[in-house]
């Protein structure tokens, strides 16, 4: 063991949670990495972090402008004091982290003490934080979506509100009053809403809405990689963000452990960008698997008219040759509730007169058919069922989508399935089968299937066949002239459905 060895402290805190995750210093400078270096080399460069946690962006910016004004200003407190009042902001997450972020910044958690790297006339600095409440509109808050019953003051007397002074307010440009060129930032993910336990209304995508809004040269901040394909209420900035040709590079870690460290878990992974403002043209997308195995590609976020980001950079050549047909297996995928059935409408043990069987979490049972409100008519066909929801995790191959069902005749399913179908006949659903425990066609399937949900349009990606027959992975590999190379990655991305 070297006795020598000093650790960097910011390394080494723990996380809040996984809403709000410590960013390592290691990761913010492959993130300053990203900006023009000249820009460390101005004393008139104006930067903002936009979620302050620990310090470390800003930390790490003043090191290099440390370093980059040495010719400048050769004093190293006169560079020191210029850096930390006129360069240097930040907006802290809460009461909390914006004194860790002044202790971290200004070596005292008041700047305006004589322990202060720079004296300060205000108790705050250049990082300020405001305990402001939640504005509700019929129960939720019209900046964020909060929920009152969480987030009300009822029960928030004597806490902090978690309403993040930066998204609630249709001026951001009035907190410091002035032009940043770079804002940089971690900003909170997501905010529990009221709902079920793992229920949750994400924000980071406010924040980068708020930010753009103050027009910056440059922009780069590290938010969950859900965005690409799902998320709820995040088509608006899924669209805005694919068509947005001056995101210059993005990093996209399949596995959130690979950058944030061990213990970190954020479903579908995260992913770090540098938008610029005067660029226009095609993103360097890097992405980093779970293996640690690194792809490069130069290309642009939107497909050919594809609704959702294509994360791997390996699957656009497979894409090209499959192509995206307008009669696509969404046609055959029913909408959430085929038999207009809750997850929470459950059967009963023994079978009656007028009874189906139902298909529900836990099993099967017996459901009246007569209280069916929604396609009664395919309780009487061959049908196939698969779960809504299935956990794709983080790690490759991957089965993508749990074993599908042949349902036959008399039989219904709550909304913890989708409906295949429905068939006239047991050898056609067979053959449908056939195609769904492929690997092509759970590959297509992965594309869009960035979290748990496995709804209709996840299926949007894959091309329909001829169900006449039944289908192998080398007849699909063969029909779209897939090259070794193509098959091989497919196969390493999803595993064999036995």
């Amino acid at each position: 063991m070297n006795e020598t060895h000093n650790p960097d402290v910011l390394s080494c805190l723990a996380n809040l949670s996984n809403d709000e995750v410590f960013t390592p210093p290691s990761v913010v400078n492959q993130m300053l990495d990203m900006l023009p270096q000249e820009l460390f080399r101005s004393g008139k460069t104006t930067f903002l972090d936009i979620g302050c946690k620990s310090g470390v962006f800003l930390r790490e910016i003043t090191k290099r402008l440390i370093m980059g004004l040495a010719d400048e200003m050769p004093d190293l407190q006169t560079r020191v004091d210029h850096i930390l009042h006129k360069q240097v902001f930040g907006i802290a997450t809460t009461e909390l982290t914006s004194l860790v972020s002044r202790r971290t910044l200004y070596c005292s958690k008041y700047p305006n003490c004589r322990y202060s790297a720079s004296p300060f006339e205000s108790v705050e600095g250049n990082i300020r934080f405001r305990n402001i409440p939640h504005t509700f509109v019929n129960g939720r808050c019209k900046w964020c979506g909060a929920s009152e019953d969480q987030f009300g003051d009822a029960k928030r007397k004597g806490l902090e509100t978690h309403a993040y002074e930066f998204i609630h307010t249709d001026h951001p440009e009035e907190i410091f009053k002035m032009k940043f060129d770079v804002i940089v930032g971690n900003p909170p993910y997501q905010l529990a809403d009221g709902g079920a336990q793992a229920s949750a209304t994400p924000l980071y995508h406010l924040f980068v809405q708020r930010a753009l809004k103050l027009h910056p040269r440059f922009l780069t901040m590290i938010i969950p990689s859900r965005w690409f394909a799902g998320g709820k209420g995040l088509d608006e900035f899924r669209q805005k963000m694919i068509h947005d040709t001056r995101v210059k590079v993005l990093h996209d870690f399949l596995n959130a452990e690979d950058c944030f460290g061990t213990g970190v878990e954020i479903k579908s992974g995260v992913c770090f960008f540098l938008w610029q403002g005067d660029y226009d043209g095609p993103c360097q997308i890097i992405t980093h698997a779970s293996d640690g195995g690194v792809s490069c590609g130069r290309r642009y976020l939107s497909y050919k008219g594809a609704d959702v980001f294509i994360r791997r950079n390996e699957a656009i050549s497979i894409m090209d040759k499959v192509g995206l047909a307008e009669r696509n297996f969404s046609l055959l995928v029913s909408s959430r509730k085929p038999f207009g059935l809750a997850t929470t409408d459950i059967g009963h043990a023994h079978q009656s007169a007028g009874d189906s069987v139902i298909y529900q979490r836990g099993g099967t049972a017996y459901y009246k058919r007569s209280k069916l409100s929604r396609n009664s008519a395919w309780v009487d066909m061959y049908k196939i069922f698969i779960t809504k929801a299935y956990n794709a995790g983080d790690d490759f191959p991957h089965q993508i989508l749990n074993k599908p069902i042949i349902a036959g005749k008399g039989t219904c399913c709550s909304e913890t399935y989708v409906v295949i179908g429905p068939f006239s006949s047991r050898v056609e659903a067979v053959n449908v089968e056939s195609y769904v425990k492929t690997r092509f066609f759970r590959f297509l399937v992965s594309l869009k299937k960035i979290s748990q949900d496995a709804t209709q349009k996840v299926y949007s990606f894959v091309p329909m066949q001829d169900f006449s027959k039944p289908w192998t992975d080398a007849e699909l590999y063969a029909k779209y002239k897939l090259t070794k190379d193509e098959i091989a990655f497919i196969e390493s991305m999803i595993k064999p459905m036995e």
